[in-house]
């Protein structure tokens, strides 16, 4: 019996991670000179002469919801992949797939909502492309998104910081840079998106606690860049925190040790999976980063988040150790557990 493509293929999972190794880079994995970060490395974007190039497809259901709307997730995913390696997004590009029938005061207000989040991150969207598809073909709409961006003197002065304190042979911020000893800083509260996305959608009502989180992260992450001493960022967007620490840590090959007082979660999301049995740790974000830096930085990096409106409750989460291998966490009670990468996503089509 032929294998199908599952939800689970696109959700940011072990079944994801499979799909793309054994299908995406068995064909499309090539050694190219110019092309310091390929698609084999399976960063957030790559990079091809100190141009760093990234693109995000937007499936979510639905199209609006408390707090964003697809409109500026397309914008401030493309923008957070572009940034998380040290880059400074430069313009975008848009492309719209939309279902014949859908409503022109729709679109009006989506595009609208994109110029706003772009004005917002300063990031101008310069090129796209429209197609219309016959009713029933496609689900209302799909997005498509593109970005640029170019290498900054913040970013060679904050790896300049960071030589003093180690080792560091990377011109880019990369999961596999993480050492131990490396502390891991979190810039907010995880599982607002999805949380937020599910229960409107489905009629929960735990919306009129959680709203999404989706906002663009590139004047954050470059005010941490500024202080100086940052190896690795990540924004933990589908199969969430875990998948995004279980990432560092096989990139690496350095053990990660979280502390879950240290986690924050809020209260609604927190009611939220405890009714619907969900682990918040595998519940996507659209508007938080993971960052790895050196130990002797990490307070003043935390210092410098908590001055920024979207990292007011950033935490030091955990650090790197110096076994080999996965991801453990110090529970509140005193034990301890592995934290694995989900199967699939838990909440399908968030973004």
């Amino acid at each position: 019996m032929t294998d199908k493509i599952t939800l689970a293929h696109g959700a940011g999972g072990e079944q994801m991670d499979s799909f793309i190794k054994k299908i995406i880079l068995k064909h499309l994995s090539q050694n190219i000179k110019n092309v310091e970060i390929p698609l084999s490395m399976l960063d957030d974007s790559s990079v091809i002469d100190d141009i760093v190039f990234s693109t995000d497809s937007h499936t979510v259901q639905p199209l609006f919801f408390p707090g964003g709307d697809i409109g500026s997730l397309s914008v401030a995913g493309t923008i957070n992949d572009i940034s998380v390696m040290g880059a400074k997004p430069i313009a975008l590009s848009s492309g719209f797939i939309i279902e014949e029938g859908f409503s022109f005061d729709l679109i009006d207000k989506i595009v609208k909502s994109m110029a706003t989040s772009a004005k917002q991150a300063k990031v101008p969207i310069i090129t796209g492309d429209t197609k219309v598809v016959e009713h029933g073909a496609i689900q209302e709409l799909m997005m498509n998104t593109s970005g640029i961006g170019k290498r900054t003197k913040v970013l060679d002065e904050n790896i300049k910081t960071v030589k003093r304190y180690r080792t560091f042979s990377q011109r880019w911020l990369l999961d596999s840079n993480l050492q131990p000893g490396d502390a891991i800083i979190l810039s907010g509260t995880i599982g607002d998106h999805g949380i937020a996305l599910m229960s409107y959608r489905e009629g929960y009502g735990f919306e009129t606690k959680v709203k999404s989180d989706v906002a663009p992260l590139n004047h954050l992450i470059e005010s941490t860049l500024k202080v100086g001493g940052v190896v690795a960022a990540k924004d933990p967007t589908r199969g969430g925190l875990a998948n995004t620490v279980n990432e560092f840590s096989e990139k690496s090959n350095y053990q990660i040790i979280l502390e879950e007082e240290k986690i924050p979660i809020s209260k609604g999301v927190h009611a939220a999976c405890d009714m619907l049995g969900l682990d918040p740790f595998h519940i996507g974000n659209e508007g938080k980063v993971v960052l790895g830096v050196v130990k002797e930085k990490a307070e003043e990096i935390l210092a410098e988040m908590k001055k920024h409106p979207l990292g007011k409750k950033a935490s030091i989460i955990g650090t790197v150790g110096d076994k080999k291998g996965y991801v453990v966490m110090q529970t509140k009670i005193g034990g301890r557990c592995i934290i694995s990468k989900p199967i699939g996503d838990p909440i399908p089509r968030i973004c």
